[in-house]
């Protein structure tokens, strides 16, 4: 993954397909197939959110096409773990801003609404995003011993991460203290209060 100085989080793919083939495809549990398939919708609603935010208020701040195009890399990195295991993607013909999971659909449009009055509520929005990713990924994790999905997924929670920061450093540009939606005080403030990670 490589980070940039405002800490964008991007998958090198050929490098990430090279560090998954010296990994062994190991048998997949029902919940890691779930998670793939799930991840798989989860980083394209960041993207598509992103792309959407980005087309309001992409005049005021790189942030949302910046983090847009890092999370393409974010999803794609997911869809090579289904390929590898020869699983349907469920994203792999829905246009931008569709789901198959009925969760995820309705929380695009509630985001999106959301990130829509002003620059600071769609800011809030893509933190709320990294959050919400943040929670799934550390959840998936206590079902998960396969070597590929475990480094992707470590990989998305340290971009994430850096994404997060990205947000609230914009945040604090607008004047707001952003006050974490989703997880836990503790957790968000361990995160804000140490740099972006540069070795992902």
């Amino acid at each position: 993954m490589l980070v940039d100085a405002e800490g964008n989080s991007t998958f090198e793919s050929t490098a990430l397909g090279s560090s998954l083939t010296i990994l062994p495809i190991e048998s997949l549990s029902a919940a890691e197939s779930a998670s793939l398939v799930f991840m798989r919708e989860e980083e394209k609603l960041a993207q598509d959110v992103y792309t959407y935010l980005a087309t309001l208020w992409g005049g005021q701040t790189r942030v949302f096409g910046n983090i847009a195009r890092s999370e393409a890399t974010h999803t794609e990195a997911v869809r090579q773990l289904l390929a590898r295991y020869a699983l349907i993607d469920p994203a792999s013909t829905l246009a931008a801003g569709v789901y198959a999971n009925t969760t995820l659909q309705g929380l695009y449009t509630q985001l999106v609404a959301a990130g829509t009055p002003s620059l600071v509520e769609a800011l809030k929005v893509g933190a709320a995003i990294e959050e919400i990713d943040m929670i799934d990924l550390n959840k998936a994790l206590l079902d998960i011993d396969n070597q590929d999905i475990v480094l992707v997924y470590q990989s998305l929670l340290k971009g994430s991460r850096n994404h997060l920061r990205a947000f609230v450093t914009a945040l604090t540009a607008q004047g707001v203290i952003y006050v974490p939606q989703y997880m836990a005080l503790a957790d968000y403030q361990t995160i804000i209060s140490t740099p972006m990670e540069r070795e992902v």
